[in-house]
């Protein structure tokens, strides 16, 4: 598998450093809605301005790109209590697509990075969990990466379909089925 860009690894890198948020306690409230989706809606459109941060209560969310060949690549999944936004701020225009995957809940707030705060350890599990994922897909097989998302997603495997499994570990539909049927193979 080639190796990931440098580029790319701190693009990867700066994004997640922004996916994970907390809003201090006397911002929390402020600019906070709730807002119904239905699956398939898109939340956020590439090259939008002005994004916000969705919170998921109930359903579940995506965040992915196309490709010049109109490949879906999908970057996250967020399941309940995640969340998903992308790491530009309200005058560049985003990366990435954001969907419902399921009927979904969720709070919206607005991006102001001047009034968010990090949880030092909320962030270094999220730098942890995003390098351990570049980390993998430079240099795990893919039945690694496969277990390592069964570990972070556990409950997503019986929610999305295969092809969207596959996009997020970077293979094909087709070897995402070989891992699946290798690994049920070894469990007998």
């Amino acid at each position: 598998m080639p190796l990931l860009p440098a580029s790319q690894a701190r693009a990867a890198l700066t994004h997640t450093l922004t996916l994970y948020p907390i809003l201090n306690d006397r911002n929390r409230n402020r600019k906070l809605k709730i807002t119904n989706v239905v699956k398939g809606q898109i939340l956020q459109r590439s090259g939008e301005l002005n994004t916000k941060v969705f919170t998921v209560q109930s359903g579940l969310l995506r965040s992915y790109t196309i490709d010049h060949k109109g490949k879906e690549h999908i970057y996250m999944f967020a399941p309940e209590n995640w969340i998903i936004t992308d790491n530009c701020e309200g005058d560049i225009p985003c990366d990435l697509f954001i969907d419902a995957l399921e009927d979904s809940t969720c709070r919206v707030t607005e991006k102001d990075f001047e009034k968010l705060t990090s949880d030092r350890k909320l962030l270094i599990k999220r730098i942890n969990v995003l390098q351990k994922r570049v980390i993998m897909l430079m240099s795990s097989s893919a039945i690694e990466r496969y277990e390592h998302f069964i570990e972070i997603y556990p409950e997503i495997t019986q929610r999305v379909p295969q092809r969207m499994i596959a996009s997020y570990l970077g293979i094909t539909p087709e070897a995402l089925s070989r891992i699946r049927k290798e690994i049920s193979n070894e469990k007998v």
